[in-house]
């Protein structure tokens, strides 16, 4: 017999917009005197979700937003190599807000530190729609659009990239 996984969904498309916009605001406030920040989105739904910020970022403020896109295995449980579409860009002094969908245990976002640990940096922010908790690495978000208890074994899903089944998801 095999068992169906039923999902529940935790927050809608307009409540998940309506999270992504208050972060926006809540970046500018803190960040209000730079002139440009950059956004650097995890490769897949975190990836998504700086595209979006970056466009919330654009339209309240008059902040210069660079939208970078770290691409790395996070199912490897080892660092494995971060890739970024731009490789010239310069972070020295820079505000650098690394983006993700959902902050599980740290390992992700600890793993793309990496590229910002050999440069000196003004300061490097962490957003997250949803942050679950289960904190394994030091790592806490800055921005956290929803925090949500969860057991270890549930999976918190986002969906950006599909506008027709936008929100998060529980399994």
């Amino acid at each position: 017999m095999t068992s169906t996984v039923t999902q529940k969904q935790i927050l809608t498309s307009n409540q998940t917009y309506q999270k992504i916009r208050r972060i926006a605001f809540e970046i500018f406030e803190q960040n209000f005197q730079e002139k440009e920040i950059i956004l650097a989105g995890i490769v897949g739904e975190g990836y998504s979700f700086a595209k979006r910020l970056a466009t919330e970022l654009t339209d309240i403020s008059p902040l210069e937003v660079v939208l970078v896109r770290l691409d790395f295995d996070k199912n490897i449980h080892y660092q494995s190599p971060i890739l970024m579409d731009d490789t010239h860009l310069d972070f020295q002094n820079k505000v650098v807000v690394i983006v993700d969908d959902v902050l599980n245990t740290g390992r992700t976002l600890a793993f793309a530190l990496d590229p910002f640990l050999r440069t000196e940096m003004k300061k490097v922010q962490v957003a997250v729609i949803v942050d679950r908790s289960h904190h394994l690495f030091p790592i806490h978000a800055d921005y956290v659009g929803y925090s949500l208890s969860t057991t270890i074994s549930e999976h918190v899903k986002v969906v950006l990239s599909d506008e027709e089944n936008a929100g998060v998801y529980l399994k």
